[in-house]
């Protein structure tokens, strides 16, 4: 219809430019045009005497603008309007045809394969109308493109599909052949996830249409697909750890399935999900870390009657679980019963290691836990390099003035610098009480402090959790979480409170109590700079231990949690990542490390090497190079080859001196990408051709491409005038205006 209306394809006008054949100048036209719809408006202006008064008003501007309007389309027709485009010159271009041949075009979800359906469309007339006017090469898809013969070599067996890979394969061969357009048929199901920025200015700089045929079904019918796995890559022994896994559906609304967490055949966790309308629903499974080592976490979702597709209920992602002792300084001021109860908490962790420092005197000290006799013999540690050979520290009841003025600082650039987490707690000598509302202790404060004095108080109060508490690993003294809030709410009154103050914005209340009617924040945490602070605002919850019964080991295990959550993401000197731990199909991963002196400052000086042990047990040593524009970044590009875990020990030194180490898994899967995501990406595709100067087409609109597709200005082209004078909706619009203006004259009686 469109080109029937406009006598020519819409990318003649969408890629075109607008232009005037007529020998005079445009501003003689628009004065023309200017000058006729003003003599139009003064004989109407003389004339509206002489009809009756009902045409008068917007009905006589009415007829004027329908005469006006007549008047300029024939005026404009004078100076012979056309429009100049970009042509490809018949025969002398190159059109590079691109079937995906990955598995998920085996899928018949169109009444036959989608394979089958990008043949026929090929051999039904495609191939040939495009042979008619230009050369054409014919290509297969999978990690990249290969040229075949003819479509009789297409097999979708193949385990991948990375279109941007093979569209910058022929965005290279562009640059020595005159390839004039490529036409991809695809379902976009791209397992490398989507097409760089880089593969697409390429494409544009060589001004290389990419025109899509979007094939298969936007949305599968009858199947669940787990969609992502999320979880720490890194943990202590024994932590409690959630997954989060998120699911899509089609068909199964309503339905119940088991969602199970399992490593190296044992089940971690299991629970029965029910299946909703959302196009994507995250459901969490908490579990235990378990011993060290490397664990392979499996999350699966049991099959369901009638599901289409099986092999996307599945995925899996490594976790490194790590035995070394975190050791936590706690200084206290004054000997009261929590200090005794939470060390007597961290005793039984074997992830955990308090050294105490008790003042019990003005001038002297009691230590416990310390590693040899020097250690804090001189009191708090003076210089950096001490504090910082700590993962966290406790600041319980002892005032702010007991450390230095460098000392204060130093506990800022633990928590801010060297990654540490630092935990307040409630006493006669703490927060405000103990004048913590000074710089730099009020910036790594997650709350804001009362500018009062007499906040801490011997009263009874009842803690509760926030609803970010009934959530948190934190809070959870029960393994069943609805057990654990049950819990909260029969707990011992806590024997001393002290107000915190407010919240600021960035942190997380996750317990609160009851003072008088007044509920005010018990357990905040936030975030700070590389670690992270923590306010417990009383010294009471000895009383969870001593007024429960003797089993009841609700309060060591709220210690060890908060505990753990102080110094389970305290970094080391040096910190192994990167952007991606699970690799499909395609095993280039980036290994990059993060490293630091004694003082936590950027080293950017280090000799830092990779060891990396495939699945095999075979080791490769990858040296890594300092990012130019990062300082203490380190990188280096690697190829896992083979299936299964790795783990990188990345290690780290200055000359003879050993900075640190670090340990990194991922994971490389092969032939399981093209499980997933089966359904046709028509947002991918259509983006591609808009980014790209193409088009999306459907598979009943292939027929439009052939004549289409000649308006490209990459390989050999040439400027054609196309008149636009004599197309019919030229004509149509004049009868339109005139037979309008005769309707409009016949019904107000003035023809």
């Amino acid at each position: 219809m469109f080109e029937f209306l406009f006598k020519y394809p819409a990318g003649v006008f969408s890629k075109g430019t607008f232009v005037l054949l007529g020998t005079w100048p445009r501003w003689a036209l628009g004065l023309s045009i200017a000058a006729a719809v003003l003599a139009i408006g003064a004989i109407l202006w003389k004339r509206r005497s002489r009809v009756a008064s009902s045409v008068r008003g917007l009905r006589l501007a009415a007829i004027w603008g329908l005469q006006s309007a007549l008047l300029a389309i024939l005026l404009l027709l004078l100076w012979e309007p056309a429009i100049s485009v970009t042509a490809l010159r018949p025969q002398q271009n190159i059109i590079a045809v691109v079937v995906d041949d990955s598995r998920s075009m085996a899928l018949n979800d169109v009444g036959r394969t989608r394979e089958e359906m990008a043949t026929h469309l090929l051999n039904s007339g495609l191939l040939r109308n495009l042979s008619s006017r230009f050369q054409v090469r014919l290509y297969r898809l999978d990690a990249g493109v290969q040229r075949i013969a003819d479509t009789a070599q297409l097999k979708p067996d193949q385990t991948s599909t990375q279109i941007g890979k093979g569209l910058r394969q022929l965005a290279d061969e562009a640059a020595t052949l005159p390839i004039g357009a490529v036409v991809l048929m695809t379902d976009g199901a791209d397992n490398s996830g989507g097409i760089d920025l880089d593969t697409v200015a390429e494409l544009r700089r060589r001004r290389l249409p990419v025109n899509t045929v979007g094939i298969g079904r936007e949305q599968l019918a009858n199947d669940v697909e787990l969609d992502g796995l999320d979880l720490p890559v890194k943990a202590l022994t024994g932590s409690r750890l959630q997954a989060q896994v998120a699911l899509r559906q089609n068909g199964f609304s309503g339905k119940h399935a088991k969602l199970l967490l399992t490593a190296d055949g044992n089940i971690l966790a299991s629970r029965d999900v029910a299946l909703n309308d959302a196009p994507e629903q995250v459901e969490t499974l908490e579990f235990n870390a378990g011993k060290a080592g490397v664990k392979n976490v499996r999350a699966r979702l049991e099959p369901l009657p009638g599901e289409s597709n099986t092999l996307n209920n599945e995925l899996t992602q490594a976790l490194s679980v790590d035995d070394a002792k975190r050791r936590i300084l706690y200084v206290e001021g004054e000997p009261r019963w929590d200090y005794k109860f939470l060390r007597r908490a961290a005793e039984d962790d074997p992830a955990l290691q308090i050294v105490s420092m008790l003042r019990t005197t003005q001038n002297k000290i009691y230590r416990q836990g310390i590693s040899n006799p020097n250690e804090l013999a001189d009191g708090f540690p003076s210089k950096p390099e001490e504090l910082f050979n700590y993962q966290g520290l406790i600041l319980g009841s002892v005032e702010s003035a007991y450390f230095t003025t460098a000392q204060q600082q130093m506990i800022k650039d633990f928590v801010d610098r060297r990654g540490g987490g630092l935990l307040f707690l409630g006493g006669r000598w703490a927060l405000a009480d103990g004048g913590y509302n000074i710089p730099p202790f009020r910036e790594l404060l997650p709350v804001t402090l009362p500018n009062r004095k007499n906040t801490f108080q011997r009263i009874f109060v009842a803690a509760e959790l926030t609803d970010a508490g009934k959530k948190s690993l934190i809070t959870r003294i029960e393994e069943d979480p609805e057990k654990s809030v049950q819990h909260w709410e029969v707990l011992p009154y806590l024997a001393n409170y002290q107000d915190p103050g407010t919240p600021k914005p960035g942190a997380v209340v996750l317990a609160r109590v009851d003072a008088g009617g007044t509920r005010l924040p018990l357990l905040v945490t936030e975030n700070y700079g590389r670690g992270r602070t923590a306010v417990f605002a009383t010294g009471g919850s000895w009383r969870w231990r001593m007024q429960q019964p003797v089993g009841d080991t609700s309060e060591e295990t709220f210690w060890r949690q908060l505990l753990r959550y102080l110094v389970s993401a305290t970094p080391s000197r040096v910190v192994a990542s990167t952007p991606n731990a699970r690799l499909e199909d395609d095993g280039r991963i980036q290994l990059r490390a993060e490293v630091r002196d004694t003082q936590y400052f950027p080293a950017s000086d280090a000799d830092v090497r990779a060891n990396v042990i495939d699945p095999d047990g075979v080791a490769e040593t990858v040296p890594l190079r300092p990012e130019p524009l990062a300082q203490g970044i380190y990188s280096a590009e690697w190829s896992a080859e083979k299936p299964g875990s790795y783990i990188a020990e990345i290690t780290a030194k200055r000359g003879t001196q050993q900075l640190g180490s670090d340990v990194l898994t991922f994971r490389r899967e092969n032939g399981v990408a093209e499980n997933f995501h089966r359904e046709q990406n028509r947002e991918l595709l259509q983006k591609l051709a808009e980014e790209t100067g193409g088009q999306y087409y459907k598979p009943s609109d292939v027929g439009r491409l052939p004549q289409q597709i000649s308006y490209s200005e990459a390989g050999i082209t040439a400027h054609e005038t196309k008149d636009l004078w004599d197309m019919p909706a030229v004509f149509l619009a004049i009868l339109l205006l005139k037979g309008t203006e005769w309707l409009l004259r016949r019904k107000w009686a003035v023809v």
